[in-house]
């Protein structure tokens, strides 16, 4: 019988295939298993935000989607990134949140974190932050952003209810979240999930849309929607999921 993966390993095998995409120096390797189309990676930012980025930005980036095309980022936010890889959304947040707002990066990944900082050197861009850590423990204090974002990494999570929670006691009330991630339809089992993609490959742990729902109500944010924008395998989407942080507490 084989032996089950716990949640460490799977965590390390995370750690290790991201690290894996960034070669000696941290520059970008090139594609990886994900990049086969234009389902992931680069391709999914218009060409203006592309071009205006150290290539090794764009080229780190292992997305399922943009989230800053549905953040709807405003002057002035402070906005955090989970999972930031090469820095790509953080960059183009900062720009978009201007020299009053700021812009945070966590990853758990020492080469990812050392390419985002130097392509943030290399932009010229000073108001970000690349901060070590898990998603499941965010290093950042209560209340703390106006906005978080992500970029096909939850999936990746071994604690994604932790990671929901996480995002609504950071917000500041009020905040809203724009994710990009790989979400399932609601009749796939999780062995089915497994049968289309490992979970490092961002099949085998992916949420469905209503596991995702339901774990945002729970976490106590509202107006959470799930649209699905892009078949990336029989029944698994890209997906753009949004909702908000109330203004008061439900109590």
């Amino acid at each position: 019988m084989p032996e089950t993966t716990t949640t460490g390993q799977l965590r390390e095998q995370v750690r290790e295939r991201y690290a894996a995409a960034c070669g000696d120096g941290g520059s970008c390797c090139g594609p990886t298993v994900l990049e086969v189309d234009d389902t992931f990676g680069g391709a999914l930012y218009a060409a203006t935000d592309r071009d205006s980025l150290p290539v090794a930005a764009v080229a780190a980036s292992l997305g399922c989607g943009n989230p800053i095309a549905v953040a709807e980022l405003r002057q002035g936010e402070k906005v955090l990134d989970l999972g930031s890889g090469g820095g790509i959304d953080v960059l183009l947040s900062a720009r978009r949140v201007g020299e009053t707002g700021f812009a945070y990066g966590v990853d758990m990944t020492e080469e990812m974190l050392d390419l985002a900082r130097a392509n943030a050197a290399q932009a010229g861009t000073s108001n970000v932050e690349f901060l070590k850590g898990t998603i499941e423990d965010i290093p950042l204090p209560d209340e703390s952003v106006d906005v978080v974002i992500s970029n096909c990494v939850i999936n990746l999570s071994v604690d994604k209810p932790k990671v929901i929670t996480e995002m609504f006691r950071v917000l500041s009330p009020g905040g809203r979240i724009g994710i990009s991630d790989v979400v399932a339809e609601d009749q796939l089992s999780a062995e089915a999930r497994a049968e289309r993609g490992s979970y490092v490959g961002c099949m085998a742990g992916a949420l469905s849309r209503q596991e995702y729902l339901d774990g945002l109500t729970s976490a106590g944010f509202t107006n959470a929607t799930v649209r699905f924008t892009q078949q990336v395998a029989d029944g698994m989407h890209s997906a753009i999921i949004q909702a908000t942080k109330p203004e008061t507490s439900a109590r």
